[in-house]
């Protein structure tokens, strides 16, 4: 989780908006990327998305000769610590994620994207015991409405959604402790670092079970398969840009371009069902961010007039 903290007074950088499109929209067509990948399944997915992006991002710190900086991290015992409890909370995103788009929930991911920045609001007041405004209230109790009415449209709770929303929300309080100590690339480095085990063992039980695809399927499946890394890392170095050079309320509305696009590859794309009491929960989820849009867009004149930074509140770094 990044704050976007520059002054809504300051003018628009073209290239900030260029890199917040370019990593919201990567991110949005992420589903496409992971079913080009079939018939691999979701933990050999994952566990080549932790080790290839682990050497992706030391690749990285090679050439940008950030060894150093990265070594002063390293010996922070309490960032170390703390970034690996965040490998967890995203190995679990990650895995839930990529379950999702290869058993045809697209749309169901989309709307964990969707309610995530109402979640990430309920979670201050439940763990950093934050007030919330009448509004900000408003937008929470809709969005309770919503996941109620969803949960009659699915006939179960939508725990994708869920999942993904508050493991992502978790993720976000975490990344806030450590702040700006630690950047895109080096927080993303120590997280695969510690998941990187797990994604051995993962990998090697799916070798000796159903059997790696990587290598078996076809030179372009190979190929796609390698570039997991870098479909990780690069939105995430594109997003860190954005966010220096972008107002927080351009981040907060260009936020939602990633579960929009994932909303429609699922319901376009691939035709996922959308009964009317889906559309009904989905309305209630874009009422809820519509009026949290607002609390934001007022809270920044207020803070302009004021002549203040505005309020810091998150924006999300999606994955």
């Amino acid at each position: 989780m990044i704050p976007g903290s520059t002054s809504n007074a300051a003018p628009v950088s073209r290239s900030g908006l260029a890199f917040a499109i370019g990593a919201y929209g990567l991110w949005g067509f992420l589903p496409v990327y992971f079913i080009a990948l079939e018939p691999a399944g979701p933990f050999e997915i994952v566990g080549w998305r932790v080790l290839l992006s682990l050497v992706f991002c030391v690749l990285l710190i090679t050439v940008t000769r950030a060894w150093r900086p990265f070594a002063v991290l390293m010996r922070d015992r309490r960032v170390v610590l703390t970034m690996g409890l965040a490998g967890v909370l995203i190995f679990v995103n990650w895995q839930t994620y990529v379950y999702a788009t290869l058993t045809n929930q697209v749309v169901e991911a989309a709307l964990g994207y969707f309610i995530n920045p109402i979640v990430t609001v309920f979670l201050g007041v439940l763990v950093l015991r934050e007030r919330l405004n009448v509004t900000q209230w408003v937008a929470v109790g809709i969005s309770i409405v919503a996941v109620v009415v969803l949960a009659f449209g699915y006939g179960q709770l939508p725990w994708i959604a869920l999942v993904l929303a508050f493991s992502f929300g978790f993720y976000g309080l975490i990344k806030k402790r450590v702040g700006p100590k630690v950047d895109a690339v080096s927080g993303l480095t120590l997280e695969t670092a510690w998941l990187a085990p797990l994604a051995i063992v993962q990998l090697v039980v799916v070798a000796m079970t159903t059997g790696l695809t990587i290598g078996t399927v076809g030179p372009w499946h190979t190929v796609l398969m390698l570039m997991a890394g870098v479909v990780t890392a690069v939105p995430l170095l594109l997003f860190a840009a954005a966010s220096r050079r972008l107002p927080l309320i351009y981040m907060g509305f260009i936020q939602y371009f990633a579960p929009f696009i994932q909303f429609l590859v699922g319901v376009v794309v691939l035709q996922e069902p959308m009964p009317p009491e889906r559309w009904i929960g989905f309305g209630l989820v874009w009422l809820a961010l519509i009026v949290l849009t607002f609390d934001l867009v007022r809270g920044a004149r207020t803070a302009r007039r004021a002549g203040a930074e505005p309020i810091d509140e998150p924006i999300e770094e999606p994955i």
